[in-house]
């Protein structure tokens, strides 16, 4: 079973209420392959809600207690990141899952580019929090772009 992003198969969960349907990931859920997720619902956090960028690194640091995850409001949204993070491993675990195909940039789920914790557009490398716990669980993390 293949774990994908939420927003990827038409679930308007995005900060912004929208979706990111691809028909391909979507045929994946409809073919019983795939599982969809979305970390940010997960960690209860509201849609729409506040854009949010990690600050101070990557995923990596933040599962390392050295970056964090905020709002561009300023406000601190880590422990529910953190929080949905861990809820997407234990279905992936539950499902046998030993890949995930997760949306690319995204705070939670951005597997090789993420946005600069600045609120400025500006990309940079690295992963999401959920693509960050995934991998060090053992479970391959690609993103949408690269199928």
């Amino acid at each position: 079973m293949i774990i994908v992003s939420a927003c990827l198969v038409g679930y308007p969960c995005k900060y912004n209420g929208t979706d990111n349907k691809i028909e391909q990931i979507y045929q994946l859920i409809q073919d019983n392959k795939a599982i969809a997720v979305c970390p940010e619902v997960l960690g209860e956090l509201s849609t729409p809600r506040e854009p949010a960028e990690i600050v101070g690194g990557t995923g990596e640091e933040v599962l390392d207690g050295k970056a964090r995850v905020m709002t561009c409001k300023g406000e601190d949204i880590t422990q529910a990141f953190m929080i949905g993070a861990e809820e997407v491993l234990r279905i992936a675990q539950q499902a046998n899952s030993v890949k995930a195909i997760l949306k690319e940039r995204s705070p939670s789920c951005g597997s090789t580019m993420i946005y600069s914790g600045e609120f400025n557009q500006r990309k940079i490398p690295g992963c999401g929090v959920t693509t960050a716990l995934l991998r060090r669980n053992g479970i391959e993390v690609v993103s949408e772009e690269s199928i």
